[in-house]
């Protein structure tokens, strides 16, 4: 009985088809939507992954970057006293008020003062040696490219950052951040526009280690013989970040009732096209279950063709949704998939299959032999 799920499906393709099309849909929603979730929300975590600093020492409890505190000076003694530790860097961040062309007014950036050496830590990945020695210049910044139109200036160009005169040596990509613009400057020129702490204070100390340390180990030293500070692990940060974006601020929760929903539309829809399908092929159950095939195998025959139409849908749902990621990476949209996201979105996009296929079960009570007479 299990080929003719299969031989229904060839020969009857059309018959079918609307319901592999809405699952293939469901399952490009659900995609979509974990790419632009993990995109969003993982831009809130760029200084970390754009880096290639080991261990980042902040104010304890701070969950997120923008949530940061001014930690003295003596952390970055503190973090090269331990054996494991191979240098330190200060990063500086630091809220402005940019104030560009008239008709823009004011924008809320986010100054990330950083060490412009080539071999700095901080956007290690993004930024090039080059782009790095832009920011010698005194009062010089560099921005995304996608920012340029918000910010409403090119590179060359005159701005004003807590009222103190900046200019925009050029432009990166990998750098925009979540809330805001995201401006990167020099130590030295963040610490001439930060207004707060008059530059004697920075919010993070970043450190590498010798090569083949422990960074959880060397973090958990440090946090038991710290005082007024507390160490993370690269990932460990990057990933109290999201999660506090994606938990403590409500986005997430309703990015998950999104989903739902999308999930029972979907389940709905496949349902009733699916049921149409078996519907049509009624006459056929009938004469299986008139030469005694029982209602119960007629049922395995109805869920492996669900299962079926949820894999053809899958598939193509999946080959359309890397297209559209790959347009949207091109236009600066902010996504990002990772393995965890496809197997979940896949057991959704099966789960939508395979509730329809039980749905569409009952259509089988309309198979009785009788209606072969008429």
């Amino acid at each position: 009985m299990i080929p003719l799920a299969r031989k229904t499906l060839l020969y009857e393709w059309r018959r079918f088809l609307p319901s592999a099309l809405a699952v293939a849909f469901s399952g490009l929603l659900l995609l979509m939507q974990a790419a632009l979730v993990f995109g969003i929300f993982g831009a809130s975590a760029v200084y970390i992954n754009t880096s290639d600093a080991d261990l980042w020492a902040g104010y304890p409890g701070t969950q997120s970057i923008e949530l940061g505190r001014p930690i003295p000076p003596r952390v970055q003694v503190e973090l090269l006293s331990d054996p494991a530790v191979q240098r330190v860097e200060p990063f500086a961040w630091i809220d402005g008020d940019w104030r560009g062309p008239a008709d823009k007014g004011g924008v809320s950036v986010f100054v990330s003062g950083i060490d412009p050496r080539p071999d700095g830590m901080m956007f290690a990945n993004v930024l090039t040696p080059q782009q790095r020695a832009l920011l010698r210049e005194p009062g010089g910044v560099l921005v995304d490219a996608a920012d340029l139109p918000k910010l409403g200036v090119n590179v060359g160009d005159q701005a004003l950052i807590n009222g103190q005169l900046v200019r925009i040596v050029g432009t990166g990509h990998g750098l925009r951040a979540l809330g805001g613009v995201n401006v990167i400057a020099s130590l030295d020129t963040a610490r001439a526009l930060d207004n707060d702490n008059g530059g004697t204070e920075v919010a993070y100390y970043v450190a590498k280690l010798k090569p083949g340390s422990d960074a959880d180990a060397v973090a958990a030293r440090l946090n038991a013989q710290t005082r007024g500070y507390a160490v993370w692990t690269a990932s460990a940060f990057s990933r109290r970040a999201v999660l506090y974006w994606m938990l403590e601020t409500g986005a997430g929760l309703g990015v998950v009732f999104l989903a739902l929903v999308v999930f029972a539309v979907g389940a709905v829809i496949t349902s009733q096209t699916l049921m149409a399908a078996v519907a049509g092929s009624v006459r056929e159950y009938a004469t299986l279950h008139a030469l005694g095939v029982g209602f119960g195998r007629l049922r395995i025959v109805v869920l492996e063709q669900a299962a079926w139409i949820g894999l053809s849908g899958l598939i193509v749902g999946g080959v359309f949704s890397l297209i559209l990621i790959a347009l949207a990476r091109g236009q600066d949209v902010p996504v990002a998939v990772n393995p965890l996201s496809w197997l979940v979105c896949a057991a959704l996009v099966m789960g939508i299959a395979l509730v329809s296929g039980a749905v569409a079960v009952r259509t089988l009570r309309h198979a009785d032999p009788a209606l072969l007479l008429r």
